[in-house]
């Protein structure tokens, strides 16, 4: 079972709580022993007893009696310089074996669900923050006299700053063997909470949209490196599943917000607040991150493994008074400047990102979904509200049919996983090209653009309602497919760069998601020259024809991907059973010169 001083409330207030022996490390104890490879000096009596052992008795018995001034200097070399991913060093701190509790991989099976039940929960309720304002825009723009496409900024802006904060190192720090996981997580989420009763108060929307992007800076590290968490836990041959359920967890933030912020406002509407009911869009996202807050302060572990070491190799450096004690993530850290520290940080998001085809491609599919999604909080209205006559909770409502078809979605892909996938790991060792991993997505890049267009040509007042809800509910294995298969095969492409990588899908699909509701309402009123019945279809045909076009990707990256990883220097070859040469800090350190 991992210790609670894994936990961020054991990390801070760890000093305090080691005077008592149940929160103490084992290298905290009074009675502990460490073992004999990690004392001052072994590595030197170590390296003598080998060379004892590979020469005569009277050699070596000549050599210690006329070099020993020189061999005390050779000897501090020694034990200074371990030498970086070297097994066999025995200064190197590592996993007590494979059942080493402090090891995620070795959590029990109840761990890790309680693990993936937190992350769901964080990622869920931040990203609810993004659409819950949706159905209060209209009193927005009332209330503040402006128009519809500057209120919607309300959602654009939030959008759009959990886009820009892992590119400027809220979620690639992460990756730092110091820093780890669930210190960026509970810090970040602290703001977020805090950030959100000004929200509610403030009266002036200079303010308010203001405060909405802080809060979606500072929201960003769940959804950028919520999979890099799920991967620090779960061993390839069960991470998809993982992944999967944590995907779920990232379109359920969306498409309950409007549910919930629709009924809030609603109830406050006839009120004494009147148009500022708005307002109580804002208290339940308040109080829901408030109680995700506690859940994780107290309950959350580490997951990285090289924060979890560097840690233990500092307790058995200070236990043992042997200072050249060090982790893999240590020695790593080591080699590096603070300058080429930071260029990891900022630079090789944008340039995995950006310059890599298959990361790029990959990122402006999800992309598309994303903004197809967030296109749908000004559609919605609009049909829902304006064509069927629903009020604002009602309208809110509409969203579950993507959510419930998530769940369908999530059972087949467990399916195909279970029966088809893993087996074929299994046989092949593990050596299963990461493009096996499109096939959900070839998939769901169908579904996409049969969603849109059977949406927009079914709202129409004299057909039922719950037709154009059918036709969303295609959409839910577009967005399931492209973003769990696209992100698992980004993970198995680049495994050493998870954190970067998906810093890099984010900022992607959050600047098409932020751009989405600042358009399509004109997209969809410009383009209703067709019949007055339909008052989405030609939008939605546009959105579905480029849905449409963007299909061929998966199937591209089927056949095409083998030889564009062997081309990139970031890239894995599962089928030739290592990494590609490591040359991305020279790489990152040219790109930013």
């Amino acid at each position: 079972m991992p210790s609670f001083n894994e936990t961020f409330f054991g990390l801070v207030f760890h000093k305090q709580l080691a005077k008592w022996p149940t929160f103490q490390y084992p290298e905290e104890k009074a009675d502990f022993k460490a073992p004999e490879r990690f004392m001052p000096g072994y590595k030197t009596r170590l390296q003598q007893q080998q060379q004892q052992g590979t020469t005569s008795p009277g050699g070596s018995s000549s050599n210690s009696s006329t070099n020993a001034s020189p061999n005390e200097k050779s000897n501090d070399e020694i034990e200074k310089t371990p030498e970086m991913g070297d097994d066999n060093d025995p200064y190197l701190v590592d996993w007590n074996g494979e059942n080493d509790p402090d090891n995620p991989f070795a959590w029990s099976g109840p761990q890790k669900g309680w693990f993936l039940f937190q992350i769901m929960l964080l990622t869920t309720s931040v990203y609810m923050g993004s659409s819950i304002v949706s159905p209060a825009i209209p009193l927005m723009a009332e209330y503040w006299h402006i128009g519809m496409t500057p209120a919607a900024l309300a959602l654009s802006l939030f959008v759009f700053g959990y886009g820009i904060g892992p590119m400027i190192g809220l979620c690639a720090a992460s990756e730092i063997p110091a820093i780890g996981r669930v210190i960026p997580y509970i810090l970040t989420l602290f703001i977020f909470v805090i950030l959100q009763i000004p929200t509610a108060l403030v009266n002036n929307v200079a303010g308010f949209m203001i405060l909405r992007f802080l809060a979606g800076l500072f929201g960003s590290p769940p959804l950028a490196t919520g999979g890099a968490s799920v991967q620090d836990v779960w061993t390839p041959m069960n991470a998809p599943l993982a992944m999967g359920a944590w995907g779920i967890s990232a379109s359920a933030g969306p498409v309950l917000g409007p549910l919930i912020g629709g009924f809030a406002a609603q109830g406050f509407e006839k009120t004494s607040l009147g148009l500022g009911a708005w307002r109580w869009t804002i208290w339940p996202l308040l109080i829901l991150t408030g109680i995700a807050l506690g859940v994780l302060t107290f309950g959350m572990h580490e997951t990285s493994g090289t924060n979890i070491l560097a840690r233990r190799a500092a307790r058995l450096r200070k236990a043992t008074g042997n200072p050249h004690l060090r982790s893999k993530g240590e020695l790593f850290q080591a080699t590096m400047t603070g300058r080429e520290i930071a260029l990891m940080t900022f630079v090789r998001p944008f340039r995995l990102g950006l310059m890599e085809p298959i990361a790029l491609s990959i990122n402006l599919h999800i992309g598309l979904v994303y903004g197809v999604l967030y296109s749908f909080f000004e559609a919605f209205p609009i049909v829902f509200t304006e064509t069927y006559g629903f009020n604002l909770g009602e309208s809110g409502l509409a969203y579950l049919g993507i959510f419930v078809a998530n769940l369908a979605v999530y059972g087949l892909f467990a399916l195909w996983f279970l029966k088809y996938f893993r087996p074929k790991m299994i046989r092949e060792k593990g050596r299963v090209a990461p493009e096996y991993w499109l096939q959900p997505a070839m998939v769901g890049g169908l579904c996409l653009p049969a969603s849109l267009f059977f949406f927009g040509w079914t709202a129409n007042k004299s057909i039922h309602w719950i037709v154009p809800i059918i036709g969303t509910m295609l959409f839910s294995p577009g967005i399931f497919g492209l973003f769990t298969s696209g992100l698992n095969y980004l993970g198995m492409t680049y495994p050493e760069y998870v954190a970067s990588v998906f810093s890099a899908n984010d900022f992607m699909r959050a600047s098409i998601g932020a751009a989405m509701p600042l358009v399509s309402r004109q997209m969809f009123n410009n383009l209703n020259r067709g019949p007055k019945n339909f008052p989405v279809a030609w939008g939605c045909t546009l959105l579905g024809s480029i849905a449409l076009l963007m299909s061929v990707i998966p199937y591209a990256l089927f056949y095409f991907g083998p030889a564009l990883r062997r081309a990139s220097s970031y890239a894995k070859d599962p089928m030739q059973g290592g990494d590609q040469p490591a040359k991305e800090n020279k790489e990152d350190v040219e790109a930013a010169q």
